[in-house]
């Protein structure tokens, strides 16, 4: 059983291996907050700053985890992690790895099983934030694997920022990394899309970002979607304020809009097609949210 760990951050030393941008960031916060700190990367160039500000760059990965209870890697992918880990040796039994490099959550649960094959105490996690955000108490952090483990470690993720406990299943972390990214990337493909609309009309960017950001989102879609999650889990979704066929009618208008306007037409052609199928599957008197019902399926031929 791992046991508790001190809540003085000076009787916490902590090793951090990988120092790109994320990895820097990651033991500058840790030295911050008071953590001895020891450091590793292939590329030892790389740790020269951060030595000066007070680490101590180790001369292999043996002695890097062996200078510590807890390594946190920030490497490429989990390939990267078992080509640099595996060079340790036995110097890992006995203590903990958290893993913030991004990848699937089966390529997490392999991991897990990975570290449980050399006698390490794993969690699975991942940075929410850019690297210039980490250590800011507001920060978000996402970790899964054994409770224990987090719980002896919660101080010293505190240094990172705010370490959010997802569950027992190693896959989580990178599962809601994986969610909330494309969350990320579908709001800021429709900004963009949505200002190269008004754009081609003359419409200047900054002047239609207050509008869309500051104005039409917070009240109109934020709001909505925190109100009406309840109904996703319960499958509800009375359509008495609109049905997904007033909704296709406004996607129909869209991308003929886009169409005279000369905008590409390929993101609301998709929305479309995701409304007429959830139409076909039967919910066409239902509101908009009743799409949630064709993301849960796999596509066709999909596995």
């Amino acid at each position: 059983m791992t046991s508790q760990a001190s809540t003085r951050p000076h009787d916490n030393p902590v090793t951090v291996i990988g120092l790109g941008p994320m990895g820097l960031a990651l033991a500058g916060a840790l030295l911050r907050n008071g953590h001895p700190t020891t450091v590793w990367n292939r590329t030892p160039g790389k740790a020269r700053d951060i030595v000066a500000r007070g680490a101590r760059l180790a001369g292999s990965v043996a002695d890097a985890v062996a200078a510590g209870a807890l390594t946190v890697v920030c490497l490429k992918d989990y390939a990267t992690l078992y080509e640099v880990l595996d060079t340790a040796g036995g110097a890992s039994a006995g203590r903990t790895l958290v893993n913030l490099n991004s990848g699937t959550p089966n390529e997490a649960h392999a991991a897990a099983s990975w570290a449980a094959g050399r006698g390490v105490a794993y969690l699975d996690g991942a940075v929410m934030v850019p690297p210039p955000l980490v250590g800011d108490p507001g920060s978000v952090f996402l970790f899964s694997g054994p409770r224990e483990v987090f719980d002896t470690h919660r101080a010293a993720l505190t240094s990172l920022g705010d370490p959010r406990y997802l569950g027992s299943d190693p896959g989580l972390a990178v599962l809601h990394n994986a969610a909330l990214l494309g969350l990320m990337y579908a709001t800021m493909s429709g900004f963009l899309h949505a200002t190269a609309l008004v754009g081609s009309a003359g419409v200047r960017a900054a002047e239609f970002a207050d509008l869309a950001v500051n104005r039409f989102l917070p009240t109109v879609v934020d709001a909505t979607l925190v109100e009406q999650a309840p109904d996703l889990d319960a499958g509800h979704y009375p359509g008495e304020l609109g049905t997904l066929h007033m909704n296709l009618n406004a996607l129909e208008h869209i991308t003929l809009t886009c169409e005279e306007q000369g905008v590409h037409t390929g993101q609301p052609r998709l929305m479309r097609e995701i409304a007429a199928q959830a139409i076909e599957d039967g919910h066409g008197g239902s509101n908009y949210l009743a799409v949630f019902e064709v993301f849960r399926k796999a596509a066709p031929g999909a596995r």
